[in-house]
């Protein structure tokens, strides 16, 4: 068994989503700069394809260093094969994520706070 914190496992989750199902209604709130903004989950997925990905948090080794820069990496190829949006959730508030957005130099994926988990446990 791995240690790695992010380490999925090689099967999909038991609640796992998948193409067509709706995602929970939830506002977020976020950090741009000194200035706050909100955006609702119909804002980034209503008609549109999007990548959700979910990380336990921002900072974790694993996460900063394999995932979320594979997905930056990879963020050109989803966008010739129709992907509109990458987007990393994780249980951090959101000046947590504004500052690892900034550290990991995450310009291609939206780093969405779930500080509540609401959008999680949806």
């Amino acid at each position: 068994m791995s240690t790695d914190h992010c380490d999925l496992g090689t099967g999909p989750a038991p609640n796992a989503r998948k193409a067509g199902d709706r995602v929970p209604d939830v506002t977020f709130r976020l950090r741009r700069g000194a200035d706050w903004e909100e955006t609702s989950s119909a804002k980034i997925f209503r008609g549109r394809n999007v990548i959700v990905f979910a990380l336990p948090g921002a900072f974790t080794p694993t996460c900063s260093t394999v995932h979320l820069p594979r997905y930056e990496e990879l963020a050109p190829e989803f966008e010739k094969r129709g992907i509109d949006e990458i987007v990393c959730v994780a249980v951090n508030d959101p000046f947590v994520m504004q500052q690892w957005g900034q550290e990991e130099a995450a310009s291609k994926v939206h780093l969405l706070p779930d500080g509540n988990a609401a959008f999680t446990r949806g």
